[in-house]
């Protein structure tokens, strides 16, 4: 079975429905950023109920939530530019 890792990113207008969307996800993923969360080696099927249970706490007019889907090999610490020497990289 394939796993994946996603970032979720949000924008929650109402504080009572950010509270519980915060929750939701701190039970599945790491908080990485005030409204940014990290889920690590997740199946579809995790990731799908994650989303379906998100999806039902908010409000689709006034709120804003991305999954962008990320590979394995694209997290890597400490591999940022050094923006001095921008070309820099091996």
């Amino acid at each position: 079975m394939r796993r994946y890792d996603f970032v979720i990113a949000y924008d929650i207008a109402d504080p009572k429905r950010l509270r519980k969307i915060a929750k939701t996800l701190e039970k599945k993923a790491i908080r990485f950023q005030y409204s940014l969360f990290l889920v690590t080696d997740a199946t579809r099927n995790e990731v799908t109920a994650l989303v379906e249970r998100i999806v039902s706490l908010c409000n689709e007019e006034q709120d804003d939530i991305r999954i962008y889907r990320i590979k394995h090999h694209g997290i890597r610490m400490g591999a940022a530019l050094d923006l001095a020497h921008p070309y820099d990289f091996f």
